[in-house]
């Protein structure tokens, strides 16, 4: 917290200045005083407004010239933060960026990331805690939440991708910190979509205690529907890469003209019965052999 409150006093200063260059050139009384939230700093009159502007892009080469806020850390365990207190002066939000835990012992964070304050009746009232961070110096982003859910309301949650890309979501475990290990994937195939409906296959992907992927031991071909146990090359609406079918509970129809659907089909310990009408059934008989 010392160094969020270092970050605010560094913020409030720069931002006082701008606000006082700003003031006498308009002929404003600036008014500046002591920051009354904890750590001190500067504090900028009441509802004064700041307004930037830029006709630069955002270049590398020329050093990022649009960059109106720039916030630099400049000791390897600082973190610059933007925080949000409530009336009383009570942090609530804040938006902080760094490399470096506060605990040497933990791993690197390298991260941004939004923090938003525990239960006030909770195990850690009132600390602010990361929610959602951005790690950077990573190709892939590997983007994070903790103890936080995620509802969409009237709207939906897309995953795409381009050609030959699976499209994944993924449930894990985890242990060690961010370290997770695959259990099953949920997964549009990056099989190539060639017309008629083709590509794109749905499958249920399962692992090892490792994280190794082992099968797919549900799959469905979106150009026909058909569903595929333990194959992802089903030819018949069920195909199923077993030696058996279990139906655990057993049933006996009424009479021949009981209630019943075409194709279902029923036992019990005398006889084997199929629908092969509405309402009309036929059994064989069962024996030992």
């Amino acid at each position: 917290m010392k160094v969020l409150r270092a970050v605010s006093l560094t913020l409030g200063l720069t931002f006082g200045v701008f606000s006082m260059v700003h003031a006498e050139a308009s002929g404003i009384d600036p008014q500046f005083t002591n920051s009354r939230l904890p750590g001190g700093g500067i504090e900028v009159p009441h509802n004064q407004r700041f307004q930037l502007s830029t006709d630069q892009q955002w270049i590398y080469s020329q050093g990022h010239l649009s960059d109106l806020i720039r916030l630099q850390w400049t000791a390897d365990r600082a973190k610059p933060a933007i925080s949000w207190a409530d009336e009383t002066g009570q942090d609530k939000t804040a938006i902080v960026s760094h490399a470096k835990a506060n605990d040497p012992e933990q791993q690197d964070h390298n991260h941004l990331s939004i923090e938003t304050t525990m239960s006030p009746t909770g195990k850690y009232p009132n600390q602010l805690f990361t929610r959602f961070e951005v790690p950077y110096d990573q190709d892939i982003a590997e983007i994070r939440t903790h103890s936080a859910n995620l509802n969409v309301v009237d709207g939906l949650m897309r995953i795409a991708g381009s050609v030959g890309v699976n499209r994944d979501v993924q449930l894990a475990k985890t242990a060690n910190g961010n370290v997770t290990t695959p259990r099953w994937t949920v997964r549009a195939d990056g099989t190539t979509e060639s017309g008629a409906n083709a590509g794109s296959n749905f499958r249920i992907i399962r692992y090892s205690d490792s994280g190794e992927e082992m099968d797919t031991p549900f799959s469905i071909n979106r150009s026909n529907g058909n569903v595929g146990i333990d194959n992802t090359d089903a030819t018949a609406k069920l195909d199923v890469n077993g030696d058996r079918i279990r139906i655990r509970k057993s049933a006996t129809p009424a009479s021949s003209s009981a209630p019943g659907n075409v194709g279902e089909i029923v036992w019990d310990s005398e006889y084997l019965y199929i629908c092969i009408a509405p309402n009309k059934w036929k059994r064989t008989e069962l024996t030992s052999w």
